[in-house]
């Protein structure tokens, strides 16, 4: 019998090749990177939205949505293992994920608070933070009912900003890379149903959420 609330699932034994990429890919497009990747591809790669700032403060605008979206998460979650509140930093268990939520939150908002009194910052990077804080609170509620795909919200987030630059009318093209960005995000979820105890329906449902609630956020602040 299985402990209850718990479900039974199929073990599928996957090739090692294929449990070795689904890992790369679960590292590299890690949840706490997507922040940056996002900062990183308006500042150096979509041209147009940082016009009239100097290379130098593109970078530091890049660096400090790094720091407050990797390093503070990272420490927090370091923290909280070694003072024995949480048994892994993989964050294995929904119980495990509620105070990394509610510090990715904080954090979140903070970069959304600076930035959106920054004039110079593009209104896109600042809505964009506004939607990752969103769907954050928005993954902390679902995490008391299922175990939310992190990654899948990840991913989603950037299929939402890919969404908002091809219907915003931006002349510059970006179908490319948004086929880029679904592709990759097809891989990553399929990735954590490999390695991961996920359901599909975590899978899906990060995704769905965090394109929804980049929708939103462009709704409503841009």
């Amino acid at each position: 019998m299985l402990p209850s609330g718990e479900i039974q699932r199929e073990t599928i034994n996957f090739p090692l090749p294929v449990k070795v990429m689904a890992h790369l890919f679960s590292y590299v497009f890690h949840p706490l990177f997507i922040p940056l990747i996002a900062a990183w591809f308006l500042a150096f790669v979509q041209p147009g939205y940082f016009t009239g700032i100097s290379p130098t403060e593109k970078t530091l605008t890049v660096i400090r949505v790094g720091y407050n979206t990797i390093f503070y998460p990272a420490l927090t979650v370091i923290l909280l293992k070694a003072l024995g509140f949480i048994k892994s930093i993989f964050l294995k268990t929904q119980r495990e994920r509620i105070v990394p939520y509610i510090a990715t939150n904080i954090f979140y908002f903070w970069v959304f608070l600076v930035f959106v009194n920054q004039p110079q910052v593009p209104t896109i990077l600042t809505g964009f933070m506004f939607g990752v804080f969103i769907t954050s609170s928005a993954a902390l509620i679902a995490n008391i009912y299922f175990k939310i795909s992190m990654h899948a919200l990840g991913v989603g987030s950037l299929c939402g900003l890919m969404l908002i630059i091809i219907f915003s009318g931006f002349t510059y093209p970006v179908f490319l890379t948004a086929m880029l960005v679904f592709l990759i995000t097809g891989f990553v979820c399929t990735s954590r149903l490999i390695v991961s105890d996920h359901r599909p329906f975590d899978i899906y449902s990060g995704v769905f959420i965090a394109i929804l609630c980049q929708l939103i956020a462009y709704g409503i602040f841009l």
